[in-house]
């Protein structure tokens, strides 16, 4: 009997030690260093994310940040995301149909009962919500308009206007004392993607009217016809003849380049821009005002989601990718992003400049009614939309521009 129990209490023995030592495995295992893949879709933000995941990498020494920039991002991503390849935390853009469409497969992590996401002001988080749950932290908001040398503006007596028409009278004056009005880059006509939505938003008064006239309206209802189109057309038209010499073959490096050497004192774009315009010194102030409407207090600017991270359902780190997310969502992180970027940050407790700056002019609609979304929200493509733009800008072609939109919507319009 004694040796019974001898045996049995050696036997308890035993595996009371095997059991401690595969806790000691576990929790030796659990302080492996693991390494996640960041994608990263704005590439004029790779020094300061690096910067960024630097000081992550020395708050978290068992966890790797490989960041990803790579040209295209979005056709890869894609690729990458239907091939089962996704990477661990991406940044994607929640406005997107396609950041949607993966959000419903179950592509992505529900956030919704996150802390980090209670970071988040304005209930932005929730405002790209899919079925009520979040799969995104937007951390910082675009917007587009137009960037203006306000020095030569100061020194020529030109002032912002206030109006569309004002606006027409502000190009003929650059003109008249000899300026350049407008910096554009012709070979990529997503620049002028913004530019188009707002053409489109202000004539219709705004982004229901514009969808309803162009992605729900009747199969080939678009036409010259429509008052909205005709005063959509004299907005592009405004472009056309009033860029800097040889913008027909420009790119958008070079169209920064035009404005930020003072060769032209006005260019349509987002709030993306200014992180690239800043490493050319420029040596003038630099400010920005919204697309204007037809009366004042018509203005309005576009943007989203611009520096958005989701964590992917397939990830086999997604502890570590989630201590990452809750990195980023935090103010010492996003106050290093915003320093450079200048965008509308979402995160309490970032310290953001007020009117008086870069982005001032646009930055004071952030978050409101006259903060629009991206059209392209709605539609199942943009590529066509960014081309037919700069395809009418490029050759006042109206019948092909009329052309492009009912081909480009006809398709969507059979889901109506």
């Amino acid at each position: 009997m004694k040796k019974w129990l001898k045996l049995v209490a050696g036997g308890i023995i035993a595996l009371a030690f095997l059991s401690l030592t595969g806790c000691r495995k576990q929790d030796a295992s659990s302080n492996k260093k693991v390494t996640i893949e960041f994608f990263n879709q704005k590439r004029e933000m790779q020094a300061t994310l690096k910067k960024m995941i630097k000081k992550f990498e020395k708050e978290h020494p068992n966890i790797r940040v490989k960041e990803t920039d790579v040209p295209s991002a979005g056709d890869v991503l894609k690729v990458r995301m239907l091939s089962g390849d996704a990477p661990d935390v991406i940044n994607t853009y929640p406005q997107n149909l396609d950041y949607q469409t993966w959000a419903k497969a179950g592509y992505f992590v529900d956030m919704t009962h996150k802390s980090y996401i209670k970071n988040i002001v304005n209930n932005y988080a929730e405002k790209f919500a899919i079925n009520g749950k979040i799969y995104n932290a937007p951390l910082s908001a675009n917007l587009y308009g137009f960037y203006y040398n306000a020095t030569e503006f100061e020194k020529l007596g030109l002032k912002i206007p206030q109006t569309w028409s004002e606006l027409e009278h502000l190009v003929k004056e650059i003109k008249a004392k000899g300026k350049t009005p407008f910096a554009i880059a012709g070979t990529e006509p997503w620049t002028l993607n913004g530019y188009h939505n707002l053409s489109l938003a202000t004539v219709t008064g705004g982004f229901n009217q514009a969808e309803n006239l162009i992605r729900y309206s009747p199969v080939n209802s678009i036409s010259l016809n429509n008052k909205y189109i005709q005063a959509d057309i004299q907005r592009l038209d405004l472009l056309r003849g009033n860029g800097q010499k040889n913008w027909k073959g420009a790119s958008y490096n070079d169209a920064i380049m035009a404005f930020t050497s003072g060769k032209a004192l006005i260019m349509p774009q987002g709030s993306w821009a200014l992180a690239v315009i800043k490493t050319q010194n420029p040596k003038f102030k630099i400010r920005t005002f919204a697309f204007p409407g037809d009366k004042p207090g018509q203005e309005m600017t576009v943007g989203s989601g611009d520096m958005a991270l989701s964590i992917s359902s397939r990830s086999k780190h997604k502890k570590a990718a989630d201590e990452f997310l809750k990195f980023m969502c935090s103010p010492e992180a996003m106050q290093m992003y915003y320093d450079q970027d200048g965008s509308p940050c979402t995160i309490k407790g970032v310290k953001q400049k007020g009117t008086d700056s870069e982005l001032g002019g646009l930055s004071k609609y952030a978050f409101t009614k006259k903060h629009m979304v991206w059209l392209g929200q709605k539609w199942t493509t943009e590529n066509d939309f960014f081309n037919l733009t700069g395809n009418y800008v490029l050759t006042g072609d109206k019948k092909q521009l009329i052309s492009d939109f009912n081909t480009t919507f006809n398709p969507m319009k059979a889901t109506n």
